[in-house]
């Protein structure tokens, strides 16, 4: 399995327009980020779990030739609002691009890209075909994966296990029956946002201690604001086994 961090911003990103603090005008390749998402090899598939803003940039700097699969963790704009660019691999490999997402997730999405699903479709918009999943494993042509619900704030969101890896995001509470789900995964990424308190993400003091508490041999995290500081300073504050992804970084499990 390969992962690849196509971003590893928040809603935002990095750097925030109009923005001259010392994280946004960094020249450190590792403090631009783009919205969160990763690139999935895996058994001879190509997935990718959510299409933010920048997911067209990211494929294109990535050099991804085939996609097989998008899954979405939540409804919010940062993670969905690239979709319509999945257009391109519609031409290139002349299907339907399967789409893994829950009702909630569904519905966001045929209200922000109605011209999608209406019935007369406009000439070469996206082509999707939509599976709805829940807390239940499902599988993607013999891949199994398996959904992990945390929430943000009041939100449900949908992390992802797949094998020994474990992708989250978006959350400041995992449920105990959810965490028992993650126990036992080589490869953890978790959200961690900034350092003060919010009301819905992880601290990065939350998340190292979420992180020793499900205890995976390596941690990363994602999801950072440019509030959390300069990557080069902060990951000395980071124990060992727990390091910050950045744009681009790949992971081979």
């Amino acid at each position: 399995m390969i992962i690849t961090f196509l971003g590893t911003g928040t809603s935002q990103g990095v750097p925030v327009i109009a923005c001259d603090c010392e994280v946004c005008t960094s020249i450190d390749f590792r403090d631009k980020r783009t919205r969160a998402s990763i690139h999935i090899e895996v058994d001879g598939l190509s997935l990718v779990v959510d299409t933010g803003p920048d997911f067209r940039t990211q494929i294109l700097r990535e050099r991804v030739k085939r996609l097989d699969a998008v899954l979405y963790t939540h409804a919010h704009k940062d993670h969905t609002a690239g979709m319509d660019d999945i257009r391109s691999f519609n031409f290139r490999q002349q299907m339907d691009m399967p789409v893994y997402a829950s009702s909630e997730v569904i519905t966001q999405l045929k209200k922000e890209f109605s011209y999608v699903f209406a019935e007369q479709k406009y000439p070469g918009v996206p082509q999707v075909k939509i599976h709805e999943i829940n807390n239940d494993p499902f599988n993607i042509h013999g891949v199994t994966v398996n959904p992990i619900q945390v929430m943000h704030y009041q939100l449900p969101v949908f992390g992802f296990r797949i094998g020994d890896f474990t992708y989250i995001t978006d959350a400041n509470a995992i449920p105990e029956a959810e965490k028992e789900k993650i126990k036992g995964s080589k490869i953890l990424v978790l959200n961690a946002l900034q350092k003060k308190a919010h009301i819905s993400h992880f601290t990065l003091a939350e998340a190292i201690a979420m992180a020793e508490e499900l205890g995976a041999e390596q941690t990363y995290f994602t999801h950072m604001s440019h509030s959390m500081g300069k990557h080069r300073d902060v990951e000395l504050e980071l124990p060992e086994g727990i390091d910050f992804a950045f744009d681009g970084l790949k992971v081979t499990l």
